[in-house]
């Protein structure tokens, strides 16, 4: 029974560590100022493969930036975000902008991007998390997410209901040897 109680324990606890790690991944980079995108395109495959997670550092001098560096960028006039390469710097009348094309695009986007514009660089990728990301902001992947950690809640406390029964009655056996040598 004891073999089974320390299996079990050990793999709730492998089983906390890897949501612990996930949540990490998904909340806990926000602490060092790194965002996290989902990539919803092919644009710049075989780089960033759709569904992979990007991690977006700030760029300090958005100024620095050379041919070839990746960037994420707000999209002129809206909310959208693109992550593409940098193929030219231009540099018209002391204005700097920058020319981007996605790796898997024949062509350059339409329009340049401003400094002001960006967001950041990639710094590292996680292939396929965005489809969890995708699913758990949906209604069932909430709930499936409620349920998991439930779940894991659940293992995590129940050995101690299973086996608190084989414990106290291992202390009561040996309360009870205790007891009798006390007596001879």
């Amino acid at each position: 029974m004891e073999i089974l109680k320390k299996i079990f324990n050990g793999f709730t606890t492998i089983l906390v560590l890897l949501v612990v790690i996930l949540a990490m991944l998904l909340a806990g980079v926000r602490v060092f100022g790194i965002d996290i995108y989902t990539v919803l395109s092919g644009s710049m495959e075989p780089t960033y493969q759709t569904g992979s997670v990007i991690y977006v550092k700030d760029v300090d001098d958005p100024y620095s930036l050379t041919e070839g560096d990746i960037i994420t960028f707000a999209i002129s006039g809206g909310d959208t975000l693109a992550t593409h390469r940098i193929i030219e710097v231009v540099n018209e009348n002391g204005t700097v902008a920058y020319r981007t094309k996605g790796d898997a695009n024949d062509m350059a986007d339409g329009s340049l991007v401003s400094p002001e514009n960006i967001i950041g660089k990639p710094i590292f990728t996680v292939p396929k998390l965005g489809y969890l990301i995708s699913y758990m902001q949906t209604k069932p992947g909430r709930l499936f997410a409620i349920a998991g950690g439930a779940l894991i809640l659940l293992l995590v406390i129940l050995p101690d209901i299973i086996f608190e029964d084989e414990d106290k009655k291992k202390e009561k056996k040996k309360a009870r040897e205790r007891e009798d040598e006390k007596n001879e």
